[in-house]
C-alpha cells in the first residue's frame, strides 16, 4: 500500500517525529550548528539527537527536560576500532550524557564469518552500555553483507542483548532499502527495534519503512518531513 500524500491524523503526526533520530553526524559541523540542531530536534519533539561523540554534553545540556534523548556513534563510521575502543568510547558518551547508542559493527569479522568475535562485541558493549543506563543499536551497513550474512546479525544482536538492529552508517555505499527492512524486521527478536538510515529525505519514505517494521528513522532532514506530516494532518 503506497502512503504518498496520504493524510495523517494529529497522533500519528506526533508518531512520525517519535521516530526519528535526528542526525548531527557531518564532522564538518561547527559549535553553532550543532547547537542549533539540538535546538530544532527539541522543538520539534523528536526520539533522539545523534551528534557527534565530542558534543555529546552539549546535547545533554540543551536537550534536559525535553524528552529528546541525546545519543552518538561508537566505532563510526567504519566500526573497525578494537573492542576496549569501542567499550572505552561508550563508557564516555555514557558519563557526557548520552542515552541511547549506535555502534558498527566489526565488517572484517562479519565478512570473514568469525561470529564468535562479533557475538562477544555486541554482548560486551550491550552490557557496558545496558550498566550505564542507555540503550544500544547495532549498525550492520548492509550494502557490504549479503542477506545471509545480515540474518546471522540480526540473531546475533538479539542473542547479545541490542536494542535495535540498524541498517547502514549514513557514510557507507548505500543506504536504507525497503527490502532490507522487511528482512531485519522477519529476522530479529521481538525484543529488538528496527532502525532505517541512510536516504531518509522525505515523509513518504519514512512511513513506507514504518510499514515494513521499522520503528525508528536516522535523518538530517527533520524539519521538512515533520512540516509534512504537519502539513497532511491540518496541525
Amino acid at each position: 500500500m503506497s502512503n504518498r500524500q496520504s493524510s495523517l491524523t494529529a497522533e500519528e503526526c506526533r508518531g512520525v517525529a517519535a521516530m526519528i533520530d535526528h542526525a548531527l553526524l557531518d564532522p564538518t559541523l561547527g559549535r553553532a550548528d550543532l547547537e542549533a540542531g539540538c535546538r530544532l530536534a527539541r522543538d520539534y519533539g523528536v526520539a533522539s539527537v545523534c551528534i557527534v561523540p565530542w558534543a555529546v554534553s552539549l546535547a545533554a545540556q540543551i536537550l534536559a527536560g525535553s524528552g529528546v534523548r541525546a545519543s552518538t556513534t561508537i566505532g563510526f563510521p567504519h566500526g573497525a576500532n578494537a573492542t576496549a575502543t569501542k567499550l572505552a568510547e561508550a563508557r564516555a558518551a555514557l558519563a557526557d550524557g548520552a542515552t541511547e547508542l549506535d555502534m558498527v559493527v566489526n565488517l572484517s569479522w562479519v565478512l570473514d564469518g568469525a561470529w564468535q568475535a562479533v557475538g562477544d562485541e555486541i554482548g560486551a558493549i550491550a552490557v557496558a552500555t545496558h550498566d550505564g543506563g542507555g540503550k544500544l543499536k547495532v549498525i550492520f551497513e548492509n550494502a557490504c553483507l549479503d542477506d545471509a550474512q545480515k540474518i546471522r546479525l540480526c540473531e546475533i544482536c538479539g542473542e547479545g542483548g541490542a536494542d535495535w538492529v540498524k541498517t547502514s552508517t549514513g557514510f557507507g555505499p548505500g543506504g536504507a532499502t525497503e527490502a532490507d527492512i522487511a528482512l531485519m524486521r522477519r529476522h530479529a527478536p521481538a525484543t529488538c527495534g528496527v532502525k532505517a538510515a541512510g536516504g531518509i529525505r522525505d515523509l513518504d519514505t519514512l512511513l513506507r519503512f514504518r510499514e515494513l517494521g521499522a520503528d525508528r528513522v536516522g535523518a538530517s532532514r527533520t524539519a521538512g518531513i515533520i512540516d509534512e506530516a504537519r502539513r497532511r494532518s491540518g496541525a
